[in-house]
């Protein structure tokens, strides 16, 4: 306000002086003048142009001075920087597993004659599932039990007489070695008659049954059926090599399932101790709850495993970051707060960290509380005047 007054006082004086020198109707008489009388003339005029254009200087400093106050500004958002948690993630490929998924093959050569449970049924462990014909095992057996009964009456007589000094010793060593044969044989046909018979190897359930009753069964080579727990499934991934030594056994973890839009918080519970020659990684392995069993064996997921954490991290947008021809990393600080909100810029070298949802970390050349500007920061060069916009 005071500005414009003094311009309009420096008008009003050029005006003054104006018409003091000579007035709207005032002329020049030329006609009849000696030279000397011209010249004194003109060195007056000269002197009166002098004074005024000593007057315009004035008054246009004075109108650059008023313009200087009301330039325009570039318009920025900023904010305060803090420190905060920081953890970074490393994402791969997963997949879905479970150790207890078992396709079933016979170990008795025969035909299929009965099954005893149906697709989709729950099973406990140890639970019949089907049965293959013996072949005439069972029919063996009760008469090798015959044979074991006669020949273990047989060596306990001849040891009680034998033990009474009766009989030769060679009768007692046949008797002896005939009930052990018989006992050895009896298990050995016991075991191949329990072939023909086949369990349930642990709680699940019967996922799918390819074979049928009646048909004839070849030995780790016609699938009998199906058995899954979808109780204990996990993820299973290949994480590269260089992670190796941030990726620990309790390593916080997430595993996302894109098909059933589902994402669980678990962590890494196996690490493998041998690097793959062909993809230079290694096996690592996080177990998923599992209630309402959606989640399938080999679905495809996401693993996203914590490999860093700092508890008081510098974060910033990554979009404000710039790099100056030297390769190094800047942003802009607000420097020198002036009133309405107005500032000068800084450009600050900074020193990055990891980065994590379009968010990085800044290690070295900011501080807790320092102006960084946000928006507008592509239209700034380094010591320039701007204009804060404080959002409310």
């Amino acid at each position: 306000m005071k500005k414009s007054i003094s311009l309009v006082g420096l008008f009003l004086l050029l005006l003054g002086c104006l018409q003091e020198t000579a007035g709207p109707s005032e002329t020049f008489n030329l006609e009849n003048k000696s030279l000397e009388d011209l010249k004194t003339q003109k060195a007056n005029v000269s002197i009166q142009v002098s004074d005024l254009n000593l007057k315009l200087d004035q008054i246009n400093m004075a109108i650059r001075e008023l313009e200087g106050d009301r330039e325009k500004r570039v318009l920025i958002t900023a904010f305060s920087t803090k420190t905060e948690p920081f953890e970074h993630l490393i994402e791969v490929q997963a997949n879905i597993k479970t150790r207890q998924n078992v396709l079933l093959y016979p170990e008795f050569a025969g035909r299929l004659v009965q099954i005893h449970v149906k697709e989709g049924q729950n099973v406990k462990k140890g639970t019949l599932l089907a049965v293959i014909d013996d072949a005439g095992i069972q029919d063996q057996l009760d008469q090798v039990k015959l044979q074991l009964e006669l020949a273990k009456t047989t060596y306990e007589r001849t040891k009680r007489l034998w033990e009474q000094k009766i009989g030769s010793e060679m009768m007692f060593l046949e008797a002896q070695t005939r009930y052990k044969s018989a006992k050895k044989q009896v298990s050995q046909i016991r075991q191949q008659l329990a072939k023909t018979k086949v369990y349930a190897p642990f709680n699940g359930i019967v996922d799918e049954i390819p074979a049928r009753v009646g048909s004839n069964l070849a030995p780790a080579m016609t699938p009998i059926m199906r058995i899954v727990n979808l109780k204990s499934m996990y993820a299973e991934s290949d994480v590269p090599e260089n992670y190796l030594s941030n990726i620990k056994k309790g390593s916080k973890a997430m595993v996302t399932i894109p098909v059933l839009n589902q994402t669980q918080t678990t962590e890494i519970h196996q690490i493998g101790n041998f690097i793959t020659p062909s993809n230079r990684t290694f096996r690592v392995e996080a177990p998923l709850e599992n209630p309402d069993g959606l989640i399938k064996p080999n679905l495809n997921a996401r693993l996203n495993m914590i490999d860093y954490v700092n508890p008081e991290a510098i974060i910033i947008p990554l979009r404000i970051v710039r790099e100056n021809a030297n390769g190094e990393s800047f942003v802009f600080i607000l420097t020198q707060p002036e009133e309405n909100n107005s500032y000068t810029t800084e450009q600050r070298i900074i020193k990055l960290g990891k980065s994590k949802d379009e968010m990085i970390e800044v290690i070295s050349g900011l501080s807790p509380g320092e102006l960084v500007v946000d928006e507008g920061v592509s239209l700034l060069v380094d010591n320039q005047k701007i204009k804060r916009i404080v959002e409310k």
